[in-house]
């Protein structure tokens, strides 16, 4: 099995890096991976930790429309360049933790997707250099409210809700190209979507390079790659599954989201 990179939270409320090991205890790493973080003599077992989204991204650099077929899903076309947009850091959560559902929609989708960790600093990168800024590879759901995107005509507020990230559970450094991307709703065994993720219209050292011509990416950052055809509405109670072929599984429950009361 692959080495799974974690970030967690002990009972005290300090927040690590670490390797999380078959036992499931964490070896703790006295940096972020890539940042060259080396193992210590700390190990944190089950009972004492909770895990967190395995990164604290300066930002999410995301990509619409990089499936053909959702393309499709979506009565358009491919774009000719990447479609780029933003999700905040404020809307990353673990798995296991709850997406709310906005009072201000009435359509909220789930769209699975692999997300790339960025490594080291990218600026105005080759294709060639962009592979080696790629650090490694989690899960992510870039949860949509749809009726916001389709009113709005621009995707911040519908991209951009408090929980509408999704990530992880770990990060793994290596990924087969071939690997499939597959999103369960509920207890059902058959996908709401499933594809290879070498269906992608832009590959993941394309994706690194083009965004690294407009922006600088940092090391922790994350950028999402799209999503295949498939996608579909959540309701209040569900419970949504991203899974990928040598990552693991990112599994969350979507509750309501309560107007604070003033």
């Amino acid at each position: 099995m692959a080495q799974r990179y974690v970030r967690v939270q002990n009972q005290e409320g300090q927040i690590y890096y670490g390797l999380l090991q078959l036992s499931l205890t964490v070896q703790v790493l006295d940096a972020p991976p890539w940042l060259q973080g080396q193992p210590t003599d700390l190990i944190l077992e089950p009972d004492n930790y909770q895990i967190l989204a395995p990164c604290a991204p300066s930002k999410i650099v995301a990509v619409g429309k990089n499936y053909a077929d959702h393309a499709a899903e979506m009565e358009s076309e491919v774009p000719i360049e990447p479609l780029l947009f933003f999700k905040p850091p404020t809307s990353v959560i673990a798995s296991l933790a709850e997406i709310q559902y906005p009072y201000q929609s009435q359509r909220v989708d789930y769209e699975g997707e692999l997300a790339l960790v960025i490594g080291d600093r990218a600026i105005d990168c080759t294709a060639e250099e962009a592979q080696t800024k790629i650090w490694g590879y989690t899960i992510a759901n870039d949860v949509t409210a749809r009726d916001l995107q389709r009113k709005d005509g621009q995707w911040t507020r519908a991209k951009g809700f408090d929980t509408f990230c999704p990530l992880g559970p770990w990060i793994v450094r290596e990924l087969s190209p071939g690997a499939r991307l597959q999103t369960f709703l509920n207890e059902s065994a058959t996908p709401v979507q499933s594809a290879t993720i070498d269906q992608m219209v832009f590959s993941p050292d394309f994706l690194v390079s083009y965004i690294s011509k407009i922006m600088t990416l940092l090391p922790g950052d994350v950028v999402l790659t799209g999503t295949p055809v498939g996608v579909g509405a959540l309701t209040i109670g569900d419970r949504i599954r991203v899974e990928i072929e040598g990552i693991g599984r990112l599994e969350n429950k979507v509750v309501a989201r309560e107007k604070l009361a003033r």
